[in-house]
């Protein structure tokens, strides 16, 4: 089955629980932008201001809004990603991207993945985390095939410029669904950037496992009708 997960892009600590208001208990998962300007051109919540509201989840003073009712998975635009990752598990993200564009070197890419899927809590117990490793539209998919088997899944942007929502979706991800499923055909494949009604069902036919859709919900009049309608595409 396709997951359609919702993509918040948080101004400051209210627009998350805002938003996350609007699609908790109606989706198991939401996709959470993060930024601080180094990979993508603007940050956003929690490193554009103040910190206190994720200080206070990342050391367990209180838990990520309506963590009892959606989980969420950190979607980390960043350079030098290994210095935050650790307090977005401690948040309680459930899986964790990563931008291959964020690594100079490919070895310490590959380490990096290993040591996210194999993670271990103080206890022994291992984490269960996914780790999904993200590809800018014009990054040649060549350079992703040596990981492939190394993350999760692969998420894969379909707009020139991450960090914002609203941006023109490309069609030629078509393609480069088609060549990584032809290649891996067991790999999941999300989808990210400028995901509407109307090309959902061709991004689902092309392998798409997974859409991250932003704008065409929570811009939309109605957010949980436009929600629904992601859903219907989903399941037909």
């Amino acid at each position: 089955m396709v997951e359609i997960i919702p993509a918040i892009l948080p101004e400051d600590f209210s627009d998350l629980e805002e938003k996350l208001s609007l699609v908790a208990g109606h989706v198991p998962m939401v996709h959470v932008d993060i930024s601080n300007a180094t990979l993508a051109k603007k940050s956003n919540w929690p490193y554009s201001g103040d910190q206190t509201d994720f200080l206070k989840i990342v050391n367990e003073v209180e838990g990520f809004p309506f963590w009892e009712d959606v989980s969420f998975e950190a979607h980390l635009m960043v350079n030098h990603p290994k210095e935050i990752i650790e307090d977005w598990i401690l948040a309680g993200a459930e899986r964790l991207v990563i931008h291959i564009e964020s690594f100079e070197d490919e070895h310490d890419l590959s380490r990096t993945l290993n040591i996210l899927k194999n993670r271990f809590d103080k206890n022994s117990t291992h984490l269960g985390i996914e780790i999904g490793l993200a590809v800018n539209f014009e990054t040649p998919l060549e350079k992703v095939y040596p990981h492939v088997l190394e993350a999760d899944f692969i998420h894969l942007m379909s707009i020139d410029e991450i960090g914002e929502q609203g941006e023109k979706f490309d069609k030629k991800i078509f393609d480069r669904i088609r060549d990584l499923k032809e290649k891996f055909p067991e790999t999941i494949l999300a989808v990210d950037g400028g995901v509407n009604l109307e090309n959902a069902p061709e991004l689902i036919e092309a392998g798409a496992n997974r859409l991250i859709i932003g704008s065409a919900i929570f811009a939309s009049v109605d957010p949980e009708e436009a929600l629904q309608d992601f859903q219907e595409i989903a399941t037909t």
